[in-house]
């Protein structure tokens, strides 16, 4: 196609999970409800673990980073989300939705990894107990946190950056709830070789390198609970195991059936559907997951609160 058949685009139309009219406002009710639990379960337990001194550990920091994870990466979709149930069409500027894609990326590859270091945290803590203080030292702790984030920003930079090259024809409604990488690429009139390579690389990458980590970690933290002769510790550590895994799963599962099955597969209905479960649903279990099950949380929680009302 001639560059002069291509026509700049300034705006998106959002086209929303669904169009069914007599769905919108039950829908709007419920994620609306969802993400109001996700903001007060996250800011909730970033501020129990930053007032409780005895919560001041190397877990409990993750727990911290996760959490604020979670809060930005539902906040840089929910909200716009939220807009599309009650507006007759949702708008999103090409700035706004490439700041959108940028920003949903840092926060999605960074809980991957995040993820992978709270699993390696657990395996320090459960297969080499007395050196726990000495390996997962403030300074390491600090730089695993640093080098996510980092991680996150140059994956997140290099996506949005070959975005930008991407010439978009007059078909500009995304058939999705947010600016997605597939979703915006279905729009382009130009070649998207090069953006289909980096997610097929990065995705691959940013999936199988922290699901690999947490792998290996949870084989040893296992080989270890299986030489636990107390019925009790073992039925606990197993627990929180599960828990853990389960979010994992959730996580990694999502992303991967997304970003990781060739374009002609599925069909982005079928992607929206498994987008809403690592941008929405978990970041409002992850408190629940892995906190509020905590015994440690819960005394906090029952401290702070009997110290507020008395």
């Amino acid at each position: 196609m001639a560059l002069g058949n291509h026509s700049t685009v300034t705006e998106f139309i959002l086209a929303g999970l669904t169009e069914e009219p007599e769905l919108q406002v039950p829908l709007l009710l419920l994620f609306l409800g969802i993400y109001v639990v996700t903001v007060m379960g996250n800011l909730g337990m970033i501020t129990l673990i930053g007032l409780s001194s005895h919560l001041h550990t190397p877990m409990y920091y993750f727990l911290s980073s996760l959490s604020f994870t979670d809060l930005c990466h539902s906040t840089v979709i929910t909200p716009k989300m939220l807009v599309n149930f009650v507006t007759e069409k949702n708008v999103i500027s090409y700035p706004q939705c490439m700041t959108q894609l940028y920003f949903f990326l840092v926060f999605a590859i960074s809980e991957c990894y995040m993820l992978a270091a709270m699993a390696y945290d657990r395996y320090v803590a459960i297969c080499s107990p007395l050196l726990y203080n000495v390996i997962m030292s403030h300074q390491v702790c600090f730089s695993l946190i640093l080098g996510v984030y980092i991680i996150g920003l140059i994956c997140a930079f290099a996506h949005t950056g070959c975005m930008l090259r991407v010439n978009f024809c007059k078909f500009y409604v995304i058939n999705h709830y947010f600016c997605d990488l597939l979703p915006l690429l279905k729009l382009s009139c130009s070649s998207t070789d090069v953006n289909e390579l980096l997610i097929l690389c990065v995705g691959t990458f940013n999936i199988f390198a922290p699901s690999l980590t947490i792998l290996s970690s949870y084989i040893f933290i296992i080989s270890r609970i299986l030489h636990i002769h107390s019925t009790e510790g073992r039925s606990k550590a197993f627990s929180t195991c599960s828990s853990h895994m389960l979010a994992v799963l959730l996580f990694f599962g999502s992303c991967a059936f997304m970003y990781l099955q060739p374009s002609s597969v599925g069909s982005m209905d079928q992607g929206k559907v498994s987008s809403v479960f690592y941008t929405i649903v978990v970041p409002m279990l992850n408190p629940l997951i892995y906190s509020l099950r905590n015994k440690d949380v819960n005394v906090a929680l029952k401290k702070m609160l009997k110290s507020r009302i008395f």
